[in-house]
């Protein structure tokens, strides 16, 4: 097999590759804009959008939606038992969603309409294959993930119709719905997966230190009714942010969400966790989530800045998450040890400082430039040790060894 046709053999090779070069080109797009403008020079970019827009744009639905691309389409034939994905759909999903980002960028240049048909084009091919695939199965907790990329694809809906001047654009309300709809995401599956790892991390620690299990209060436990809280009101979240709620009600939202996220968290033993970079990245990510959308909640009220809250969300939460899952899915689907490579151990470390300090610069504005610019740089670090690091697991063959789990 040569290496192009192992790149669309399984959907996490592709679109994991896409997601963190992607993340490093249109940061660093992102960090020259900046920059020019700190030294009181103008840059044009060939965007029809302003540039904050297209940064928001890109990150959310350039970056997380590749990331999420790859993710569902390496984990729902193992949830389905259904056959993955074909090489002919992944490469021809790739080149919609490498179009997406191609028009958008030079929608200064193309008719509107065309920028929205191809931008728009890739989440209902990525939720139609899903859908396909979760009819083996259907179960309800699966099948919600349909539910919430149509609210992304809403989402990015309503940022391309105020591109187009077309009554119901709101391209803010978008983007925070876009950002949200991927926290619930998170909330979903993140509360599954984390607890799960963690326990099974910690059983295999102890009958390998000890030969015999560990007690049952040594092993993550669920709050069932934290649970449930933190995925209603993260959905809910998502739909209040795209519907642009009053902020007051939007702002309770957010509060009640974030401090579910971290309650549930109590019994999933993360300080273990820790101890195993690939493992305690989850957690972390959790947490940002958390943290963030309770500042995003004080924020609305009055408290703080609602920018610096949503970008600790987006950085922290979001940035998170998908680098932990991208990573521990690269490994395992390769037949690599679940154990992070150094340079992306170091990376899972740099997130939550890349989002310190771009919250730092909402609430500073003498520190505006050279924290967000340092954040800029800290994100797009962490993204090039992941794609070094990663290389080897996204496109040499798969050794023969080790078990495999998203």
């Amino acid at each position: 097999m040569t290496a192009v046709s192992r790149l669309f053999g399984e959907g996490f090779r592709v679109f994991f590759l896409a997601a963190g070069l992607w993340s490093v080109a249109a940061m660093l797009v992102w960090l020259l804009y900046l920059g020019v403008h700190a030294a009181g020079g103008m840059i044009e970019l060939p965007t029809a959008a302003a540039p904050h827009l297209w940064h928001g744009h890109e990150m959310i639905f350039g970056y997380g939606a590749a990331a999420m691309a790859g993710f569902f389409l390496t984990a729902v034939p193992n949830w389905t038992g259904a056959p993955a994905a074909r090489h002919l759909f992944i490469a021809l999903a790739a080149a919609i969603w490498l179009a997406g980002r191609a028009t958008v960028w030079a929608s200064g240049l193309l008719p509107a309409g065309l920028v929205a048909a191809v931008s728009l084009a890739f989440l209902p091919m990525l939720g139609v294959k899903i859908a396909a695939q979760l009819i083996r199965r259907p179960k309800p907790a699966n099948v919600m993930f349909l539910g919430l990329i149509a609210l992304m694809w809403v989402a990015e809906g309503r940022v391309q119709l105020e591109w187009m001047d077309l009554p119901g654009g709101d391209a803010l309300a978008g983007l925070r719905g876009g950002i949200f709809a991927l926290v619930a995401m998170i909330a979903v599956l993140g509360g599954r997966v984390t607890p799960a790892f963690t326990r099974n991390a910690i059983l295999r620690e102890a009958l390998a230190r000890t030969g015999a299990e560990p007690v049952p209060s040594a092993l993550p436990r669920n709050l069932p009714l934290a649970d449930r809280i933190a995925i209603v009101t993260a959905i809910a979240a998502a739909l209040g942010a795209l519907i642009a709620l009053p902020d007051r009600i939007e702002g309770a939202v957010l509060v009640v969400f974030g401090l579910a996220q971290l309650a549930r968290m109590a019994g999933w033993k993360s300080r273990a966790a820790l101890r195993q970079p690939i493992l305690g990245a989850l957690h972390l990510a959790m947490a940002m989530t958390g943290l963030g959308a309770l500042a995003g909640g004080l924020a609305l009220w009055g408290i703080g800045s609602e920018i610096g809250a949503l970008h600790v969300t987006a950085i922290g939460g979001v940035g998170g998450m998908t680098l932990a899952m991208m990573s521990r899915a690269s490994l395992g689907h390769s037949g690599r040890p679940l154990v992070a490579p150094w340079g992306v151990a170091v990376g899972y470390a740099l997130i939550p400082l890349a989002a310190g300090l771009r919250w730092i610069g909402s609430a500073s504005l003498a520190l505006y430039y050279p924290a967000v610019i340092g954040s800029g740089v800290i994100w797009t670090l962490a993204f090039a040790l992941y794609l070094v690091a990663m290389w080897p697991a996204l496109w040499q063959p798969r050794l023969p060894r080790a078990e495999t789990q998203s």
